[in-house]
C-alpha cells in the first residue's frame, strides 16, 4: 500500500555549515519517497534560522511564502572585507581606517531604509545569462551584476563594539544582508562583512516551535503546518461548494460582492482551494489546489 501523499508546510531552523537543498534532502528523508518538496528563499551555508520547506500541493505556493518580510539578526565585521561579503571568504584588512562612533554607524544605517537599489554579491544565486553568479565567480569569470530594487523596512542597532557590530534587519524579498554589510563597510570607509547571520522570521513564521534536523522523522511530520499558511498575507475570499469546483476547473465563477482587486486566497469550508485575482466580477484562478 502506498503512503498518502502529504501536503504543507514545515519551519526549518537550518543549521550552519549546509546548503539549503542539503538541509531539505535531509528533511525529506522523513516522508514518503515520491513527495514533491522545495524550499523557499535560500540560505548562505554560513547562515542559520527559518527556511520554509514547502511539501506536496504547498509547492505550487512557494512564491508567496518568498514575497513576505523577513527579519535577520546579524554581526557586521568592521575593518574588514571579503571576496564573498561574508566570513567564509578571504578578508582583506582595511588598513587605516578611522573607527566610526556608534552614530557615524547609525546614520549610515539610515540611508539604507526603503527602497534602495542594491547590487547582490559575487558569490550568491543571482542569475547572469541562465547562469548562478557564484557559478561564474568560482571559474574565474568577470561577474557582472545589475543593482536590484529592493526593501529594507528597518534596521535597529542591537550593539555596538569596535570592530563588531549587531543589528537587526527587516526586509523584503530578494534583500541580502551580506551587500549591506559591504555597502555599510564602503560607506563608513573601512570595510564591512557578515561574520554571523540568522533569519529568524519569514512572514508568520518563526524560529519558535521550528523543527531541526536531530529531530526523529516522527517528530518532524507532527509540526507540519496547514498549507493555507504560505498565503496568510493575501485577503482572504470565501465561496460555496459549486464556486470551488468551478475555480478547480480552471473557471472564472462570479466574485463575492466585496472582493478587493489583486490576488486573494480562496476557501471553501475552511479548505484552500485556489488563488485568483478579481478579473472584472469575476475571480480568475491562478494557482488550484487539488483535492486529494
Amino acid at each position: 500500500m502506498e503512503a498518502r501523499p502529504v501536503h504543507g508546510l514545515l519551519v526549518l531552523d537550518k543549521p550552519g555549515g549546509m546548503t539549503s537543498r542539503d538541509a531539505v534532502n535531509v528533511v525529506q528523508r522523513g516522508f514518503p519517497r515520491k513527495t514533491k518538496i522545495g524550499h523557499t528563499g535560500t540560505l548562505d551555508p554560513l547562515a542559520t534560522g527559518v527556511l520554509v520547506v514547502c511539501l506536496g500541493h504547498a509547492t505550487r505556493l512557494a512564491e508567496y511564502v518568498q514575497a513576505m518580510p523577513k527579519t535577520y539578526r546579524s554581526t557586521f565585521a568592521l575593518g574588514a572585507t571579503s571576496d564573498t561579503d561574508d566570513a567564509d571568504g578571504t578578508l582583506t584588512t582595511v588598513h587605516r581606517a578611522q573607527i566610526p562612533t556608534e552614530e557615524t554607524v547609525r546614520r549610515a544605517l539610515a540611508s539604507f531604509f526603503g527602497e534602495i537599489d542594491q547590487v547582490p554579491p559575487v558569490f550568491s544565486a543571482a542569475k547572469i545569462e541562465g547562469m548562478r553568479a557564484y557559478e561564474l565567480a568560482r571559474e574565474g569569470a568577470d561577474v557582472d551584476l545589475k543593482p536590484r530594487r529592493v526593501t529594507v523596512y528597518g534596521i535597529d542597532v542591537l550593539s555596538y563594539a569596535w570592530p563588531r557590530l549587531n543589528v537587526e534587519v527587516r526586509c523584503g524579498k530578494g534583500t541580502y544582508i551580506r551587500s549591506l554589510a559591504r555597502n555599510l563597510g564602503e560607506a563608513l570607509g573601512c570595510g564591512a562583512y557578515v561574520e554571523v547571520l540568522r533569519r529568524t522570521r519569514v512572514g508568520p513564521f518563526a524560529t519558535d516551535g521550528a523543527v531541526t534536523l536531530d529531530m526523529p522523522p516522527d517528530a518532524i511530520r507532527a509540526r507540519l503546518r496547514l498549507i493555507a499558511e504560505a498565503v496568510a498575507d493575501l485577503p482572504r475570499v470565501e465561496v460555496d461548494a459549486d464556486t470551488a469546483v468551478r475555480l478547480r476547473h480552471g473557471q472564472f465563477p462570479p466574485a463575492p460582492a466585496g472582493t478587493k482587486s489583486g490576488d486573494c486566497a480562496v476557501f471553501a469550508d475552511g479548505e484552500l482551494v485556489a488563488v485568483a485575482y478579481l478579473d472584472g466580477n469575476r475571480l480568475r484562478p491562478t494557482k488550484v489546489i487539488p483535492t486529494d
